[in-house]
């Protein structure tokens, strides 16, 4: 009515305010996706095939959020888009994408898997290079991502070069192998050591890249089963060789990096964690991977254990991030509350 003091807007309800909070995240949260793929094919490596799915699917409706964001920040926010895509995290959508990609591969689904990998192997080039016109010294451990979306491309092309007999996938794989592992010491020689004590939980993919360019060597020996000729013996003992080095660098950097949160405790929930997560469970598959394809059994047992580690670090982050998201969804409907 007219003189009648206006209305105060009506509270925001709690799934509004969830939007808000996503549309906020930072580029990390890919991690996430990352981190619960990975545990999905660890489980599905010892035998937990009910787990495994679970872990699937929810990887795959997550990935399905992030890809539909990052199309809706593509065509109508290019602005932050790029300023996204300019970022260190950026090459985290790629390497999400392979791991879910691999996941679908590994529990027998290549058809989707293989659109994954198209998917990615597109998206690479294009965020490798305006993530690496930002890079210098001094950088926290997202400088490795560049390392590990090489890497997880790698992985699926060898998956599914295993699984089609296609030679000239396995050998690109190679290719994209070795590249991993130049950018592996690139972003090494960039990577700011301080981070290990300082770091607020991506400073452990320092240990993630090497555990996934391990996987890459395993995956690319299992590849050559048989059914198509790829590497003659020299070519194979160098393939061992590197990958037994990468597992065993990867294992001493969790020893280091686990150590440090000892000696200095980071308590507090941070997105960035996710990115603590999937070098847990990477680590573990790793280990599992090369148990197998260097004929170690022995590796098996710590494996298992190191997945089950990773398990519980996915549970105490994930509930963090839950009671994160809904302080923020309850501080956004107050802040808009009648007075």
């Amino acid at each position: 009515m007219p003189g009648s003091p206006a209305s105060p807007p009506p509270a925001r309800p709690y799934g509004s305010a969830l939007l808000v909070w996503w549309s906020r995240r930072p580029p990390a949260a890919g991690a996430a996706v990352m981190a619960t793929g990975i545990l999905s094919i660890g489980l599905h490596l010892t035998g937990h095939g009910i787990l495994s799915r679970v872990a699937l699917v929810m990887t795959a409706v997550a990935w399905l959020a992030l890809a539909a964001d990052f199309a809706v920040r593509l065509v109508r926010r290019r602005e932050q888009w790029l300023t996204e895509a300019h970022s260190p995290e950026a090459p985290a959508a790629v390497a999400a994408t392979t791991v879910l990609g691999t996941g679908l591969a590994t529990l027998g689904r290549p058809a989707p898997a293989e659109a994954l990998l198209a998917l990615g192997a597109v998206l690479w080039p294009v965020l490798l290079v305006t993530a690496g016109r930002r890079l210098h010294r001094g950088m926290p451990g997202t400088v490795f991502l560049c390392c590990v979306a090489t890497q997880g491309l790698a992985v699926l092309g060898a998956v599914l070069a295993r699984a089609e007999s296609a030679a000239w996938l396995a050998h690109t794989a190679l290719v994209l192998f070795w590249l991993g592992l130049v950018l592996y010491g690139l972003a090494l020689a960039l990577f700011d050591p301080r981070q290990v004590a300082e770091g607020a939980g991506d400073q452990w993919v320092a240990g993630g890249a090497a555990a996934i360019s391990a996987l890459a060597g395993a995956r690319l020996l299992a590849a050559d089963d048989g059914a198509v000729y790829l590497w003659n013996a020299d070519d194979t003992g160098v393939l061992r060789t590197v990958t037994v080095a990468m597992l065993v660098l990867a294992l001493a950097g969790y020893a280091v990096l686990l150590v440090a949160e000892v000696r200095w405790p980071r308590p507090r929930y941070d997105t960035r964690r996710w990115a603590t997560v999937f070098p847990m469970g990477m680590t573990a598959v790793a280990a599992l991977s090369v148990a197998a394809a260097v004929d170690v059994p022995s590796l098996r047992g710590p494996g298992q254990v190191l997945l089950w580690v990773a398990v519980a670090a996915w549970l105490a982050v994930a509930a963090g991030a839950l009671l994160t998201a809904l302080a923020s969804a309850g501080a956004s409907v107050r802040s808009r509350a009648p007075r």
